[in-house]
């Protein structure tokens, strides 16, 4: 099988091909571009390859360019950066995706779906409709916020979500509390916070708290079947899912 791969950063393309080889020695690389302009010349002037592995952010805009130009009717497996939440729906028939870092085991995966495609004349090779909706779901994941504007001193400041580890109400106050464990408050409520925050990296856990993925150190079966979350940063009071989103925080916990 021959392959191609448009990644513009040398270092993760070198990991890329390392990791062809050792998952598949019959695989031929015969392209690394590094830019929309060289991607769209290349497709032009050569034979289409069996797979192509493609990251979504080229240096010099978003790869989703190229297909403005060509018409790529190979089986395409996506680089990126973006997180399985978003992207898991598109490893279906002709597009998979490999989240950063690549992973050996996920690239196999991929590999083997590619297979089962390349044998199957019943699947199809079109992409067009794929890539129209995966960049609908890229645009509305982005439309989460990634930072919120919290009162600090006589000062509003803004404070990037990555850096928070949970969010809660005290006495009718919403608090946001950092990996650093400062807390501030914020003139929102938890209801609407729940709505404007990514859901692959918040969940709201009770009517009090919501916590971010990353604080989360493990979660303990607690009285009556509930689950106790541990976080890797203190908390004034014990966390504990309720009854009714448990079966959907398990899901959230494990995607």
């Amino acid at each position: 099988m021959k392959a191609i791969i448009i990644e513009d950063e040398k270092r993760a393309a070198n990991h890329l091909i390392r990791l062809i080889k050792e998952a598949d020695s019959d695989i031929e690389i015969v392209a690394e571009l590094q830019t929309i302009d060289k991607s769209v010349e290349w497709f032009r002037k050569n034979p289409m390859p069996d797979i192509v592995f493609l990251d979504i952010h080229l240096a010099d805009g978003s790869s989703f360019e190229i297909f403005k130009e060509v018409s790529i009717e190979a089986p395409i497996i996506f680089t990126t950066a973006y997180d399985e939440y978003a992207l898991k729906a598109f490893g279906v028939n002709s597009v998979d995706y490999l989240l950063k870092p690549i992973q050996k085991n996920e690239l196999k995966r991929a590999l083997t779906k590619i297979k089962i495609l390349a044998h199957n004349s019943n699947l199809s090779t079109d992409n067009s409709t794929l890539i129209k909706t995966l960049l609908e779901t890229i645009k509305r994941e982005s439309s989460y916020k990634t930072s919120l504007l919290v009162a600090y001193k006589d000062k509003l400041i803004p404070i990037a979500t990555k850096d928070i580890a949970y969010i809660y109400t005290e006495n009718k106050i919403v608090k946001a509390v950092t990996f650093s464990d400062v807390k501030y408050v914020i003139d929102d409520s938890l209801e609407n916070l729940s709505q404007q925050l990514a859901p692959n990296l918040f969940f709201r856990i009770n009517r009090q708290y919501i916590v971010s993925r990353n604080a989360i150190k493990d979660a303990s079966i607690w009285f009556s079947s509930q689950l106790a979350l541990n976080l890797i940063i203190s908390v004034p009071e014990r966390l504990l899912v309720s009854r009714s989103n448990i079966k959907e925080f398990k899901q959230w916990l494990s995607s």
